[in-house]
């Protein structure tokens, strides 16, 4: 009888434990935040390889900023392509982390292509109509490069 008794204690006692640390595991649970899922993001490839070339995009209008205005056509230029930059690493922000393993180094140099084939795409723009064979020529090319990226991108 106290051996019974012994038993069905220990069973409830082992019972209410094994309940009490699977409800203590749900609640003490993390959530993940959106700063660390942007981290892993930041953290990639693709994301260093256009800060990387923002950032010497930038150093590069400083300089010029102290010699020219900002109407002269390269600065223009260059703040072109800071902002096609910008775009495309406001992009990848965008993605997933568990999608963060597709941000490789590849995919950074090909975003920087297809950023450079713009600012050429707008420059070309600005002085020849749309149907022109090189605004055309280089509207494909953007057109190819952007699908290479949305492949990768998924």
């Amino acid at each position: 009888m106290i051996v019974k008794f012994l038993l069905v204690t220990a069973a409830v006692l082992l019972g209410t434990a094994f309940c009490f640390g699977q409800r203590t595991a749900q609640v003490t649970k993390p959530t993940p935040s959106p700063t660390g899922d942007l981290q892993s993001v930041r953290s990639s490839p693709a994301y260093a390889e256009l800060l990387l070339q923002k950032t010497e995009l930038q150093s590069t209008l400083e300089s010029f900023l102290v010699d020219y205005t900002e109407e002269h056509p390269k600065v223009k230029e260059l703040r072109s392509e800071i902002r096609l930059l910008q775009v495309e690493m406001d992009r990848l922000l965008t993605v997933k982390p568990e999608n963060s393993g597709r941000l490789t180094l590849a995919l950074g140099k090909l975003m920087l292509r297809k950023v450079e084939l713009e600012t050429q795409l707008e420059a070309l723009a600005a002085q020849y109509k749309d149907d022109h064979p090189d605004v055309r020529k280089a509207k494909r090319k953007v057109e190819v490069f952007e699908s290479a990226i949305k492949e990768i991108l998924g």
